[in-house]
């Protein structure tokens, strides 16, 4: 490989090759620069590692026409310099053939400049897991002393994204995400308990604090207690609080809200902004820059949708409160759904807090308890009624009995059918805030910090046979 070519592999030469290739009125050049590192395990053992690296370009065209300006958007993987060419004739193809884009607005000018533009991107490798993978063969090693097997996985990615405009933009975003997921069993497979975390780098992750919470909890599904479906005092973890804030949170586009479609429509029209929705003073809350959450400062759109668009790329984004103190104060919002509604624009960011609740520790809010359920995590989770925001799901891994401030053993899965907006209205009591792994979500949302929650009445549906 010639010198040139490889200094136009360089993701930053990409991205400015791409540009200089457009005839298009407008063009976003969106290169993602990806690698990543995993460990797996299972019964008290590592059984893989890897490490990974990979490329997506992304070229978004937009043609200015009588009837407005349409956008072209193409993705393509490992792409190099030789290659881009077809790679924005195939995007400016699609713009021509495309009608008027709905969202169509001027791209995003300014001179902003990432300092390090032009640096080679971040990358992480098995390096990450130094001191967690020896502590992790630890746990393994007490975990067959205890009598039980330890199942997961560690993953870690980073991913790099360079954004060039022919408006002059030049931006960056070094992205970090990694999640644990353990899985402790009894021998006999009949007992199983879960753990998961979020982190940006294994520093802040300890497999031997994990291991030993898990085998409290299948201590306790020594003891089995069969109960019928109906509605229990119920203490939400953490994570299963991230999982349901999580998918109101991708529920709460302000358009959809103001057309009538969904929990946050108003009834007679418009929007339910400046509602109590909780008697509780939570505040549900995004910050491209929150500590230890840390998320894109600028809108980052491979496609549009009813809460992004690809002619905001390179929006800046600031610190947003959802809902404040129980108020509801913004719904999600593009320029154009802005423009539409009347609303602020308020784009989606890449985390989620809520806080506000009380400094105390779930196993405080466990001892407070007279009698209910305590829960480990949601999953299979489905929507059922847009209009309320009614999900329907199960849980798993282990649903505990308490009773007089003590867990007294394990109860069956149940499906549950509950709305987050209603739960957030009905909740009593939220713990301390602390950063979480929402389990359903993990593939597409890691970034979120919960408190636990106590609903007087959560809706257990039916029994479930899962584990």
């Amino acid at each position: 490989m010639s010198a040139r070519s490889s200094q136009q592999n360089k993701p930053h030469e990409i991205v400015e090759r791409a540009l200089e290739l457009s005839r298009a009125d407008g063009c976003v050049v969106i290169a993602d620069e990806e690698s990543s590192a995993n460990l797996r395990w299972a019964g008290n053992a590592l059984t893989t590692n890897g490490v990974t690296r990979g490329r997506t370009l992304t070229v978004i065209a937009t043609v200015d026409g009588r009837e407005g300006t349409a956008s072209g958007v193409v993705s393509r993987s490992a792409v190099t310099a030789d290659e881009l060419e077809p790679l924005v004739r195939a995007a400016e193809a699609a713009a021509r053939g495309a009608g008027p884009a709905e969202d169509g607005r001027p791209l995003v000018t300014g001179v902003a400049q990432s300092p390090d533009f032009t640096d080679a991107p971040a990358e992480t490798s098995s390096a990450v897991f130094a001191d967690f993978a020896p502590a992790l063969g630890e746990s393994f090693a007490r975990a067959r002393a205890g009598g039980r097997e330890l199942y997961g996985f560690a993953n870690h990615e980073l991913v790099t994204s360079y954004v060039g405009t022919s408006t002059g933009l030049r931006l960056r975003h070094d992205q970090p995400n990694g999640t644990l997921e353990l899985n402790a069993k009894s021998p006999d497979r009949t007992r199983s308990a879960w753990a998961g975390r979020s982190t940006r780098d294994f520093k802040d992750v300890d497999p031997a604090a994990l291991d030993a919470e898990l085998a409290v909890r299948l201590g306790w599904a020594e003891r089995r207690v069969e109960l019928p479906a109906g509605r229990y005092e119920t203490l939400l973890p953490p994570t299963a609080v991230a999982d349901l804030m999580i998918y109101q949170m991708w529920s709460a586009a302000a358009r959809d809200a103001a057309e009538g479609r969904t929990v946050f429509s108003k009834p007679g029209g418009g929007t339910r902004i400046g509602e109590r929705l909780t008697e509780l003073p939570l505040t549900l809350r995004s910050d491209p820059n929150e500590p230890g959450l840390e998320s894109a400062p600028f809108v980052l759109a491979h496609s549009s949708g009813d809460d992004a668009s690809v002619f905001d790329n390179g929006l800046p984004l600031t610190a947003t409160d959802w809902i404040r103190e129980g108020e509801l104060r913004h719904l999600s919002t593009t320029r154009h759904s802005a423009d539409l509604t009347g609303l602020p624009v308020t784009p989606s960011i890449g985390n989620l807090v809520l806080d506000g609740g009380e400094d105390r520790s779930l196993e405080d809010m466990v001892a407070a308890t007279e009698r209910g359920l305590l829960l480990t995590c949601l999953w299979y989770i489905r929507e059922v009624d847009p209009a309320t925001l009614l999900l329907t799901g199960l849980t798993r891994d282990g649903v505990y009995l308490v009773e007089k401030g003590q867990v007294v053993g394990a109860v069956n899965n149940f499906r549950f059918n509950e709305s987050p907006v209603g739960l957030l209205g009905r909740a009593t009591e939220a713990g301390r805030t602390e950063k979480t792994l929402p389990r359903e979500w993990s593939d597409w949302f890691t970034r979120a910090a919960m408190p636990a929650l106590r609903v007087p009445d959560f809706n257990m549906s039916s029994v479930s046979q899962g584990v």
